[in-house]
């Protein structure tokens, strides 16, 4: 088996609020999906994401840092992120696009880990 990271991208709720029930069930079919992967043991990690933090950018005296992961002119950010065990890429991405994000107009990121 290989190891893949999948990362979250979604749209940044701060600019458009959905609705709270909204919200509820899409986390609500999350759990329910994450459960689906860990009963067929896919799933080793995750987490979801805050939206504080910081980044840190060369420049040409003292790195840059800035509040936040994400730019102002960025509608997305990085949600959160999986760690997946299966014995292929095109088996991640089968499961992938059943992931409930893509349902959210998100979007999913893989690569297999060294």
């Amino acid at each position: 088996m290989k190891t893949y990271l999948v990362l979250v991208r979604e749209p940044d709720g701060r600019m458009v609020i959905p609705p709270a029930e909204d919200m509820q069930q899409h986390q609500l079919a999350m759990k329910s999906w994450i459960e689906g992967l860990v009963a067929n043991g896919y799933w080793l990690s995750g987490q979801a994401l805050m939206l504080s933090g910081r980044v840190v950018r060369p420049t040409a005296d003292d790195p840059q840092v800035t509040d936040g992961p994400y730019r102002v002119d960025e509608l997305e950010i990085v949600g959160g992120y999986m760690l997946l065990q299966a014995a292929s890429l095109d088996d991640v991405t089968a499961l992938m696009k059943t992931c409930p994000v893509l349902d959210t107009d998100g979007f999913v990121e893989i690569r297999e880990t060294m």
